[in-house]
């Protein structure tokens, strides 16, 4: 669960709540019956109200709901707002949402229970011809030069106090991580490797193959991933490295190790996340085609496991 320093963070971060307020503006009206799913702090709940919603159903199994209720008394909407203290997945609503908003994404929308929560929102909660805030998000990929971002990683675990820790490097290559990362990094131009359409996706997990031309020379270190937002038809928000900063970042995929790399080079990659009891184990094989290099990378190796785990 997020911290309410974070949620914090999250209602500070202008450019995703004028976004999200926009669209809700757009769609709230005295006959919406508004579900927030995930509410936190219960922003969304709030906003709702205040546009003019008839009912709206606030949703969150953190105990984060208190600060919550007391907004909702504080601004004058508590008759309004029906509070759920528990997983979307384990409650029925008196009424069917005719508006559901959410934002259950962490770096990536591939986040804990995110896709599952918001595909049963929608076949169980939602009313026919229903709105679903948001409506898509579009994934994209660029292999990058991040020579800090990679230090960071290894650095730690190489020849420390004349110790061999190098075993680390290899347990933390195969981990991702948020970072911040700017468009000058870029090896080569961004590429559009998924589409969730929350009105249509039906599985959590996620597989695609990409590849890229190598637009200059320079040193891979890695891959960064983001996403951005559709809210609506016209309304979202970017969350490209070139663009005002947001609060979720782009997630930064290490290499085993860094390739030199030169313009025109092909760069081929497969990426798959799939669900596994509560979070997400993601996979990337890297095939370099100039240099003959090839990663197969997964964070299913970069957790130190003993033989008794496994079992």
């Amino acid at each position: 669960m997020y911290s309410l320093h974070f949620y914090g963070q999250m209602i500070a971060d202008a450019a995703r709540m004028d976004a999200y307020a926009a669209a809700l503006r757009r769609m709230v009206n005295h006959d919406s019956v508004v579900m927030d799913l995930g509410c936190g702090p219960g922003v969304f709940a709030l906003l709702a109200c205040k546009l003019g919603a008839r009912r709206v159903y606030a949703v969150e199994p953190d105990n984060v709901m208190c600060l919550a209720r007391e907004a909702a008394a504080a601004n004058g909407f508590a008759e309004r707002i029906e509070f759920f203290e528990k997983l979307s997945t384990e409650i029925t609503l008196p009424e069917l949402a005719t508006i559901i908003v959410s934002d259950l994404r962490g770096v990536l929308p591939f986040y804990q229970q995110n896709i599952q929560s918001l595909i049963d929102a929608r076949q169980r909660l939602l009313a026919p011809r229903g709105v679903l805030i948001p409506r898509r998000d579009i994934l994209w990929a660029a292999v990058i030069e991040a020579p800090e971002q990679y230090a960071e990683l290894v650095g730690p675990w190489q020849n420390k106090f004349d110790l061999d820790l190098s075993a680390g490097t290899r347990f933390i290559t195969n981990n991702w991580r948020k970072t911040q990362i700017a468009a000058e990094q870029f090896l080569a131009e961004p590429v559009c490797w998924h589409t969730i359409d929350y009105g249509e996706v039906e599985s959590r997990d996620v597989r695609a193959e990409t590849s890229w031309r190598a637009a200059r020379n320079g040193t891979a270190h890695g891959f960064a991933v983001w996403f951005d937002s559709e809210l609506i038809d016209d309304i979202g928000f970017s969350n490209h490295p070139s663009a005002p900063r947001l609060i979720y970042g782009q997630g930064f995929f290490p290499f085993s190790q860094p390739v030199q790399i030169s313009e025109g080079n092909r760069i081929e990659l497969r990426l798959a996340a799939d669900f596994v009891q509560d979070n997400y184990v993601w996979r990337w094989d890297t095939d370099f085609i100039d240099q003959k290099v090839s990663f197969k990378q997964s964070t299913f190796y970069g957790v130190p496991l003993s033989t008794a785990q496994l079992r």
